[in-house]
């Protein structure tokens, strides 16, 4: 008989915002190149065409790149896939997690985003960094039961010396 997941995987993708936030200082510098480009009598006006639109498909890339980070939380493993032309997909064993930090740059404060870092035993991801959560959002409660029910399902306990 196969058993049921005790859980419902999580689903987390990075806001929108948090593009915002990243490329800010891009964005800003395609939007003062349009204006300049588009004034009448102004030099080098193809050459600054030219760079906004250099500079605008690193910033699509940027964006589909980040929309496509997909981080799934089940009972077992917390699964991160990202990756545009070559996707690469990490599994760290929910059991393997000690510890957790939620922090918030300026800006994300401003837009209301944080960020939550999970450290590991995994030696192939002793960190991790679930960017672009909505501030409100209150995962690490939800990892932290299901690591203390996988650790409690896989036998694992943690001593500690004080």
């Amino acid at each position: 008989m196969q058993q049921k997941p005790l859980f419902q995987t999580i689903l987390i993708t990075p806001h929108w915002k948090q593009f915002v936030i990243n490329e800010l200082p891009l964005l800003l510098l395609c939007i003062s190149g349009l204006i300049y480009a588009g004034m009448d009598g102004m030099p080098f006006t193809e050459f600054v065409l030219i760079i906004v639109g250099i500079i605008s498909l690193m910033l699509l890339y940027s964006f589909c790149y980040l929309r496509k980070i997909k981080y799934l939380i089940g009972s077992e493993q917390l699964v991160v896939e990202h990756g545009i032309f070559q996707r690469k997909v990490d599994y760290l064993e929910l059991y393997r997690i000690v510890d957790f930090n939620e922090h918030q740059t300026f800006m994300q404060q401003l837009f209301s985003m944080k960020t939550i870092t999970i450290f590991s035993g995994d030696r192939s991801t002793p960190s991790l960094d679930i960017v672009g959560v909505i501030a409100n959002n209150q995962i690490v409660p939800m990892i932290r039961e299901r690591v203390i029910i996988s650790r409690r399902n896989n036998s694992i306990y943690e001593i500690t010396n004080r």
